[in-house]
């Protein structure tokens, strides 16, 4: 079994060599450290540039040009428990910052929906509507709620980044 492990992950490693075509995979390197080096390649390219931010009432949204993607953050979902039903905003309603724009429901409680900036719903995930429980298991991917077209993009600077979200965790504030 060992034996096609270690198969197995050589494969991995020339696979991962060839395709970033780095010259150090090459002979002279212990397969040992071809892993450790194929698992910071393949983690760093899966790692995000979108910055999310986020509210009190723990919303998020992504920022893509003109257009905030919006969800709830994984505090907000574990808190709920499985949610069961999800009111979307309709597409072409126009929604300001801190506006109650829809509805969770779970199998604890009943959460209302705040946008955390203002502008006009472009898109709504309509996956998410025929199946809530996305939201639990992927809330910042397949999980986001709908998409609005910002009309006050610098509303973003009432918003908490995710550090300071994070701290906000902390505290028994929220």
């Amino acid at each position: 079994m060992a034996q096609y492990v270690t198969q197995i992950l050589r494969c991995t490693v020339k696979t991962i060599a060839s395709t970033h075509g780095k010259q150090m995979f090459n002979s002279g390197v212990s397969l040992r450290s071809k892993i450790f080096l194929s698992r910071g390649i393949s983690t760093t390219r899966c790692m995000s540039s979108t910055e999310r931010w986020y509210t009190d009432k723990h919303e998020w949204v992504e920022i893509n040009g003109k257009v905030g993607t919006i969800g709830i953050s994984h505090y907000a979902q574990d808190a709920l428990g499985d949610v069961v039903y999800a009111q979307l905003p309709d597409v072409g309603t126009s929604i300001s910052q801190e506006d109650e724009c829809g509805a969770l429901e779970s199998v604890k409680a009943a959460s209302e929906l705040y946008s955390p900036v203002s502008g006009k719903v472009v898109e709504k995930n309509e996956a998410v509507e025929s199946s809530p429980g996305l939201i639990n298991s992927s809330c910042y991917e397949k999980g986001w709620l709908f998409k609005v077209e910002l009309t006050n993009p610098d509303e973003i600077k009432k918003l908490m980044d995710e550090k300071t979200y994070d701290q906000f965790l902390k505290t028994d504030s929220h």
